[in-house]
């Protein structure tokens, strides 16, 4: 890995300046993109000149473009010659990423004749062979999926040019370590790779990268305030479950335009869902284990506005992008820190502003100093005057203090000799 180690704000320029062909910077603006956002400005260059890249941005800031941008153009700079199997592969860690990173593949393409597929896990197999007999430039998968199918020899990865690994850290998670590399190998001829992550913390990903790239340039994008967007963010005790679903009501029905209510277990949610629908707040859900096209449909839903309410298990906390999410509510305190960042991240997207709220119980409180530890901000109480707890926040244990070991007093002649 190239130790150059990238850490810049850059400033605006517009697409054309990025020397992209006319049809994707015609796409970009049918998109909507008025300028190259830091991460693309940082990404799009270094990989046209075909170098590894290894990347994080945080969420909310175009990674996704970053990276379809330079491998468009690749494909249109040097058209396929004969008919074969994609040569662009990007694997993501979850079924709804895939899909969303397609529909950006497809958008960007729009004008071009370049050709784009997905394969994910819940879909039916002939879908899936349906979409690889075609002559697909860029293929968008899930790594589980497509491994199986290079397995059972329906996948050909000798025409891989360029492979991109987007939400890496997730897929390390998730358990697909293992996959990708097995994945990485077969498709060994290929001629550039791109690793994206939210982090670059960690010796995991350390190794997955070196693992994957070859002399790899370090992008890590620092973005204005303009691409940041602001999250507010705040917590409310609540004595037991009851008074915290009054509250969760009380917000929902007072405080919010459009919200995602996240909660840790499939049976927290089912019983979540029908207890606002019988409170007249009509709700969409999202969990694990849901077939692919409800899923989609879901999606697709809250979306277009049918509910303003989305209450969702973390299938849906990472990658995933809705615009205008005005809240997001921990319904349920994640059990990880970096979870509570991935939930609080799918509101203020683009330069946005949202709102995150964490509803706490006494046993939920001591993850409150471990999310703040870790994301460096102290996250403030608030109350409801009408549902104001009963009790006082738990007090917790204070921090040990390092002891230094007493020296021994030395002994005057203990060790003179005789």
């Amino acid at each position: 890995m190239k130790d150059r180690h990238t850490l810049i704000t850059m400033n605006k320029i517009s697409f054309e300046q990025l020397d992209l062909d006319d049809k994707l910077v015609g796409a970009c603006k049918k998109l909507g993109f008025q300028h190259p956002t830091t991460i693309q400005q940082m990404t799009v260059p270094v990989a046209m000149e075909g170098k590894d890249i290894l990347a994080s941005a945080p969420t909310g800031t175009g990674k996704t473009a970053a990276f379809l941008l330079p491998a468009c153009q690749f494909l249109l700079d040097f058209p396929r010659k004969d008919p074969g199997s994609c040569r662009v592969l990007i694997l993501s860690p979850t079924r709804e990423l895939a899909l969303q990173i397609h529909q950006q593949a497809e958008a960007l393409t729009r004008f071009t004749h370049l050709t784009c597929g997905v394969i994910t896990g819940g879909i039916n197999y002939g879908t899936d062979h349906a979409q690889l007999d075609k002559n697909l430039d860029i293929l968008v998968a899930t790594p589980g999926r497509l491994f199986e199918h290079i397995e059972n020899e329906a996948f050909e990865c000798r025409d891989i040019d360029i492979l991109i690994l987007d939400e890496a850290d997730r897929m390390l998670d998730m358990g697909f370590g293992k996959v990708v590399n097995q994945i990485s190998a077969e498709a060994r001829w290929r001629k550039q790779s791109m690793l994206f992550s939210a982090t670059l913390e960690g010796e995991g990903i350390r190794r997955f990268a070196e693992s994957i790239l070859k002399e790899p340039e370090l992008l890590q994008a620092e973005p204005p305030k303009s691409e940041q967007g602001k999250i507010l963010q705040w917590y409310h005790l609540a004595d037991s479950l009851e008074h915290k679903f009054a509250l969760l009501c009380h917000i929902l029905k007072q405080q919010t335009d459009t919200a995602i209510v996240f909660v840790n277990k499939r049976e927290r949610l089912q019983s979540l869902i029908h207890q606002l629908q019988s409170q007249g707040i009509e709700n969409i859900y999202l969990q694990g284990e849901m077939p692919q096209d409800k899923r989609n449909q879901a999606l697709a839903r809250f979306k277009a506005g049918e509910a303003k309410v989305l209450v969702a298990t973390d299938v849906a906390a990472r990658g995933i992008d809705i615009p205008n999410v005005s809240h997001v509510i921990n319904y349920d305190l994640p059990r990880t820190a970096d979870v509570y960042v991935h939930r609080i991240g799918r509101t203020a997207r683009a330069g946005a502003k949202g709102t995150a709220i964490s509803l706490v119980e006494a046993h939920d409180f001591p993850m409150i100093p471990r999310i703040e530890r870790y994301i460096d901000q102290r996250l403030k109480p608030r109350v409801i005057d009408e549902l104001r707890p009963k009790h006082k926040a738990p007090s917790l244990p204070p921090k040990k203090k390092k002891t230094k070991a007493k020296k021994k007093p030395a002994t005057k002649g203990r060790n003179k000799k005789k």
